[in-house]
């Protein structure tokens, strides 16, 4: 066999009539940056997920920019978050010369542990960042008592969970600010980059608006220091076909998943947990297992595409040297970067790729 990792060009061919049309409008109309549906899209995340405001962006990472720049993190602000995602979380961070203060994770769920982070709170503390990883939500209520006991503000890292939810609620309910990513493998992806901050704090959403188009408050007129942040007319209305489909598409995704748990064998490898008061976006179907390149090989060799989120924990990347971290500071986070493997993930598995990828397993 020859199995489809993300099967994006398949999940197109459902919907190319649709998103082929919202294209064609678009190039009728020629207003390529802040289109009508730019504003369409905006409003029809507001609906999905019940927030008051949703500001479209040109990337997740930039999402996080915009976060932390209307939360007003200067140099030398401390931000807590995990050393176990992609880089960009703790990068952006850096970016605005802000320190991550890293706090290691639980190793059921591989989100930040709730418990730990009280611990790593100083007086230079100014948010923390927990990121929903694999499409989880984390411990949202928990971690929002540390931030309102000390005076911190919560931005949520949901790059791989739009769509999941935490005790029935979208996770912009229990943070400051939620961030997402529409990158194209992501759960809900365009067909380049593009991102969203999602909030229901208005004060913050004007600011935002504002910061993603270069601080202006009118044309030619600066309130902040801002970015060229916007996502353009094209991948809105991209987004906006997929947006209409993506409740069916995050229930195939759960079955998908759901298939998995029941193929393969807990002796083989270790399976993905989820808590009973959330559900997950399933981003990725990530198991552990080990000899862990021996084993990626051999699927290699069947047909069966692999990844592995995330080989090295941040606080061993050669870019956070400075920060002063050594090996052994964040075990778990350490161990599961050895045995984490993401199996092919997307909401079209048929259930025959499901069986031969747990056999071969």
């Amino acid at each position: 066999m020859n199995i489809d990792f993300a099967n994006l060009k398949y999940q197109h061919g459902l919907y190319k009539s649709e998103i082929e049309d919202a294209i064609g409008r678009v190039l009728e109309h020629g207003k390529f940056i802040m289109g009508p549906e730019v504003a369409e899209l905006e409003e029809s995340l507001c609906r999905f997920t019940n927030a008051k405001s949703a500001i479209t962006c040109s990337s997740g990472t930039d999402a996080l920019l915009l976060a932390m720049m209307a939360l007003d993190i200067k140099p030398g602000d401390e931000i807590i978050t995990t050393p176990f995602t992609f880089i960009a979380t703790a990068e952006t961070i850096a970016l605005l010369g802000a320190k991550p203060v890293f706090v290691d994770i639980d190793e059921t769920t591989y989100n930040i542990d709730a418990s730990k982070i009280e611990a790593a709170v100083t007086d230079k503390t100014k948010a923390i960042i927990p990121v929903s990883l694999y499409g989880q939500p984390t411990d949202l209520e928990e971690i929002d008592a540390v931030a309102k006991k000390h005076g911190l503000k919560v931005i949520v890292d949901g790059a791989q969970s739009f769509g999941s939810l935490y005790k029935e609620k979208s996770e912009v309910h229990f943070c400051d600010i939620y961030t997402t990513s529409f990158f194209p493998a992501k759960p809900l992806g365009c067909y380049g980059d593009g991102g969203a901050v999602l909030t229901n704090d208005e004060t913050l959403a004007d600011k935002m608006r504002m910061l993603r188009v270069h601080g202006q408050n009118k044309r030619y007129h600066h309130k902040y220091i801002g970015l060229g942040a916007r996502m353009d007319t094209l991948q809105c209305a991209i987004v906006n076909v997929k947006l209409k489909h993506y409740t069916e598409d995050l229930k195939r995704r759960q079955n998908v998943a759901a298939k998995y748990d029941a193929a393969l064998d807990k002796n083989t490898v270790i399976k993905p947990t989820v808590r009973e008061d959330r559900t997950s976006a399933w981003a990725q179907y990530t198991v552990r297992v080990q000899n862990r390149d021996t084993l990626q090989a051999s699927l290699k060799i069947a047909g069966i595409p692999t990844a592995v989120h995330y080989p090295m924990p941040l606080h061993m990347q050669e870019c956070f040297a400075y920060l002063g971290y050594r090996k052994g500071d964040f075990p778990i986070s350490e161990k599961v970067s050895r045995e984490v493997m993401s199996l092919p993930m997307n909401p079209y598995i048929s259930d025959h790729e499901i069986e031969y990828i747990s056999r071969a397993l």
